[in-house]
Parts: structure tokens; sequence; C-alpha cells
């Protein structure tokens, strides 16, 4: 069964987040705990906290099908020893909000060189950042999101994924997610079927379905290999519709949550409908 959502805001309290999800027609739904541009935000409160998980069983969410965001600010990987030390200081804040919430997912993008250290150290440093927060934190899994490998940002290689993970000591609380968009930008040719299945197999191959937790949904302005982050309505852009017929109709896909994240809110309920007919 797939379980369709979007990110949806978490305004006026993170407990809003899946009333928002389920007034779109969503069997999933992901969320920033926090102002995600912003270092410091206040504490979860009690209340908030028991009336998230409140409205999720409410509305029939679980735990599994919820992936939250961690903070755009974060890099996992800066060469910088004080802004490394920042970013960990609020990826383990990411990490113990959602252990607070009970989720079992944090989505994150992986970090970026600056242009200054080596592809190869700057994922050591993620993966050792990883390790850190794992340590301090119970349950929750850190899901490495691709990346679509515009300016200095790691991950857009299945082989950057695989090598993060390797060098994560706890391999059962490691995991992907895979967005569309980014994958179509790094140069993975979604649109085609012919594309579709050398990039699954090799994702596979070098990674492994067995760490997939998660998909994005999104449709791509810019053309294949652009190196270019720039997501689009389902349908309305570079990868056309057949990528998300193909996932719809393949159970790899199953039981993990598809989360929307295409540029105009208005039409998520219309495309988590047009995603379910297909």
């Amino acid at each position: 069964m797939k379980y369709i959502g979007a990110h949806v805001s978490a305004s006026g309290g993170v407990e809003n987040a899946p009333i928002n999800a389920h007034d779109i027609g969503a069997k999933a739904f992901a969320l920033f705990t926090k102002n995600q541009r912003q270092w410091v935000s206040a504490p979860l409160t009690t209340t908030s906290i028991s009336a998230f998980k409140a409205n999720c069983e409410r509305y029939d969410f679980s735990a599994k099908h919820i992936l939250p965001h961690d903070s755009y600010l974060i890099n996992l990987g800066n060469p910088d020893p004080e802004n490394l030390a920042k970013s960990r200081k609020g990826f383990l804040d990411e990490m113990q909000r959602a252990e607070q919430l009970g989720l079992e997912l944090l989505n994150f993008h992986p970090g970026s060189t600056l242009k200054q250290i080596s592809d190869e150290a700057c994922m050591k440093l993620i993966a050792e950042s990883i390790n850190l927060a794992l340590d301090k934190t119970k349950g929750v899994i850190a899901v490495i999101e691709n990346t679509a490998g515009q300016g200095s940002n790691l991950g857009f290689e299945f082989e950057q994924l695989a090598f993060m993970i390797d060098h994560v000591e706890d391999k059962s609380r490691v995991g992907v997610c895979l967005d569309t968009c980014h994958s179509f930008a790094a140069g993975y040719d979604l649109s085609t079927d012919k594309g579709f299945d050398e990039t699954f197999a090799h994702f596979q191959e070098v990674v492994g379905f067995n760490y997939l937790k998660g998909m994005h949904l999104n449709d791509a302005k810019k053309p294949l290999g652009s190196r270019v982050d720039r997501h689009e309505s389902i349908g309305k852009g570079t990868l056309g519709l057949l990528p998300f017929k193909r996932i719809m109709h393949d159970p790899r896909f199953d039981d993990m949550p598809l989360i929307l994240e295409t540029p105009d809110e208005s039409l998520w309920a219309e495309e988590i409908r047009l995603l379910y007919s297909l």
C-alpha cells in the first residue's frame, strides 16, 4: 500500500501538522518540528507533544509514515570546527525532538564541502556527525536525503550515500530518502522506462532497498543532469508522469512516506488524488 502526503505546515504548533495533512487527503506527511531557518527554537512543550500524538492517532497517521525534516542551516560536513559544532548541536536537537514526538525518522541533507575540503573528508565528517547524534538518542533513524549536487552539496551520487552509510556505526539507524527531482538533476534518468529500471537497479546494487525509508515526489523544472534543485508540480515538469506511475505500481515503494514538496501547495490535494489514480 502507498502512503502519499506532503510537507505540511506546523505553524501554530507541531500538533497542527497532522490536521493539515488530513485536510488534503494525505496518508503520510512531513513537517519541520521547529523554525527551519533559525538555529535556536523554544523546546517542544508537553502540551504540544501530547496534542501531536493525539492528532496522529485521531487521523490514523503511523510514525513510520511521518518524515520530519531538519533545519536548512545544518551542515554536518562543515569544514569549520566552530560551525561544525553548531550544526552537530542543531542536528542532535532535531533528533531529540523527533524522539520526543514518538517518531522513527529524521530526514536531512547530508552536507557541503563549501569547496574547502575533499568530498571524502566531508563525507567522513557527516558520518561522524550522525554517529554522535545516534549515540545520544534512541529509536530515531537518521535518513540521508540525496541531493541534486548543486554547488558543493554531497549525496548526489548513490556511491556517496553508500560511503556515508558505510561509515555509520549503527546500520539499523541510518537510511535514505530519494527525491525524484534531485535524482533527475543529478543525472539519473527517471523519465523513461529504461532509465527508471537502470536507476533503481543501480540503487539496489550500490545502496540497497533495505535502506530506503521514504521518498520525495517532485517533478523537475530543469533538464536531466542539470545539478540544479528546482521542484515542479507533478506532471508539469521535465520528468513527466512516467516515473510517478512507475512508483505507484512498484511494491518496493510500499509502506513508506512518499512526500510531495511541489511548489504550489494549493495543488497538493489534487496531486495526491492524481498519484493514487495512477
